[in-house]
């Protein structure tokens, strides 16, 4: 097992889904206030994101990151006519943050931000 303290990632868990479609679903288990990075890989598909609350379709292309609060979020992916399709999905599961003690990030405000401008 890995030490919380060497773990190389922010994210708590790593998914690697091949040339599959995926339902819309909304993502269990992590907080509202969480972000998930999704990494779109292959060889010349055609994929979309679908990102159904906010009546969005993106185009996934290889080399496409995506950050997404997939919890709130309804999202899938569907048929695609040609290429190879994969995704490397970074998430962070509240049991995880619970077990060692790391407080739930707040939701990132619009004022956040405006400092860097």
């Amino acid at each position: 097992s890995v030490s919380v303290s060497q773990w190389p990632s922010i994210f708590s868990g790593l998914e690697v889904i091949s040339n599959r479609m995926t339902l819309s679903h909304r993502d269990p288990g992590g907080a509202p206030s969480h972000y998930d990075m999704l990494v779109s890989l292959g060889i010349e598909h055609d994929t979309i994101l679908s990102i159904e609350d906010l009546e969005a379709e993106l185009v996934y292309s290889p080399g496409t990151m995506t950050y997404i609060a997939g919890r709130v979020l309804q999202h899938s992916v569907h048929h695609w006519n040609t290429g190879e399709h994969y995704v490397i999905a970074h998430f962070m599961k509240d049991k995880v943050q619970d077990r060692v003690g790391v407080p739930r990030p707040a939701f990132p405000l619009q004022t956040d931000f405006l400092h860097l401008l």
